[in-house]
């Protein structure tokens, strides 16, 4: 197997974590290259279900080095509890795990002014987790991040945090009205996850530089998803960090050369948790068969996401951003239910037809999703476990999704259990 990059194509939670966790059987490291506690990557094994906030989704093998690149924001408190959640579920990580000592930490300061921001907001809420992942990117712009290597020095984490405690306290007490934060709390909180952290600190784009010369290969993997990037996503209604296939390079310091293949993961629906436009969204009684019977709820947040028809416009502008040479569409068991199913094909704006995604956000309101119906399957596909043995309808279903992204589909899952999926009668992933 190549390195791999498996990457969100629609808003976010279309079930990276499965996917990555199956092909972590077959590969030998497996990397986090952007985003923070903000993102949730569910797996179930067994009875037991695991949700991972920073830790990458391969860390259930533990015979896999997983890494946590530069471009992860680590709030070493959820850190610590994942760690301390594995471990008490019988998987250790002290020999697999490596963290990058140029990735940004969250501070306190950090989780409290994007509570208070999103509140000030009102009604123009962005829909934030409020975990502190936007403030500490813009503090990493801003040249005035305190990262993991300055937390292992006392003296320069020290300095670090009363400076930007002067600035933090200002906006906190003058502009939110509320307490100044101690330094000195915060230091002798944060010497402790360092303590506990520090084992798992390495130059980990050396590590990843060395393992081409050892024939190691790579899973890449993504948070999010493609339309919640800072650049490419519906802003302003999007994460604080690159979620497409650019954030690879520089959240792991890695050259393009070494992404071979570029995996997109998407539902058989569309799903969007927080504020901003989502054409196929159904604000009805299908909408929330959608989100019952898919148990559509945020990992992170535990809010109800906004549900939707599949919508190839969408999936295509990820196809095209990304370089996907191949789908794994997830939650396909959702669908079975439904006496009919639509697919957005095409958006309507003033009239005009359009297959291409519209980058305008003044026209986003305009858009009219356009339709193409297909006759529901109504049987179980949750035991399949060949392509041959979904419906006949279904499989048509697919087969439509292939042809209009122009892009083939090697993996399809049928429930959250580990071994509902299907790569027998699928082109194999490169």
């Amino acid at each position: 197997m190549h390195n791999t990059l498996v990457i969100g194509t629609q808003w976010g939670d279309e079930g990276k974590g499965k996917v990555v966790d199956l092909l972590s059987e077959r590969t030998d490291i497996i990397c986090r290259y952007q985003g923070g506690p903000n993102a949730g990557h569910t797996v179930v094994l067994g009875t037991k279900k695991f949700v991972f906030h920073l830790l990458p989704s391969g860390i259930l093998h533990s015979d896999k080095m997983c890494i946590i690149g530069n471009g992860v924001v680590i709030d070493p408190q959820i850190m610590e509890k994942e760690i301390k959640m594995l471990a008490e579920g019988g998987i250790p990580v002290e020999e697999n795990l490596k963290i990058s000592g140029l990735a940004h930490l969250i501070m306190p300061y950090h989780k409290l002014l994007d509570q208070q921001k999103e509140m000030k907001k009102g009604s123009g809420k962005i829909g934030t987790t409020m975990k502190g992942v936007g403030p500490s990117y813009t503090d990493k712009i801003g040249r005035m991040g305190i990262r993991v290597w300055d937390l292992i020095d006392e003296h320069v984490f020290m300095e670090k945090l009363k400076a930007n405690l002067d600035e933090k306290n200002f906006i906190l007490e003058k502009y939110y009205g509320l307490e100044p934060l101690s330094a000195e709390k915060i230091f002798d909180e944060y010497i402790v996850y360092r303590d506990n952290m520090k084992k798992y600190v390495a130059n980990t784009t050396k590590i990843l530089k060395d393992s081409r010369e050892k024939s190691l290969s790579i899973i890449f993997e993504g948070a999010q998803g493609t339309m919640l990037d800072i650049d490419h996503g519906t802003y302003p209604f999007v994460t604080s960090s690159n979620t497409t296939i650019g954030g690879v390079l520089t959240g792991l310091g890695v050259p393009a050369t070494y992404i071979d293949n570029v995996l997109g993961v998407a539902k058989a629906y569309t799903t969007r948790v927080g504020s901003g436009y989502f054409p196929t969204e159904l604000i009805d009684e299908t909408g929330n068969m959608l989100r019952d019977v898919g148990a559509e709820f945020g990992s992170t947040t535990g809010r109800a996401r906004r549900c939707g028809w599949l919508d190839l416009v969408v999936l295509k502008y990820a196809v095209w951003i990304n370089g996907v040479n191949s789908l794994a569409i997830t939650k396909l068991d959702v669908l079975d239910a439904f006496p009919e199913i639509k697919i957005c094909i095409a958006y309507d704006i003033d009239g005009e037809r359009t297959s291409e995604f519209p980058l305008d956000p003044s026209i986003t309101g305009k858009i009219k999703p356009i339709y193409k119906t297909f006759k529901g399957w109504q049987q179980q596909t949750s035991e399949a476990r060949e392509f041959g043995d979904l419906p006949q309808a279904c499989r048509e279903y697919l087969k439509f999704v292939e042809d209009v992204t122009n892009c083939r589909i090697s993996l399809i899952s049928t429930g959250v259990e580990r071994n509902q999926i299907i790569t027998s009668g699928l082109k194999e992933i490169d």
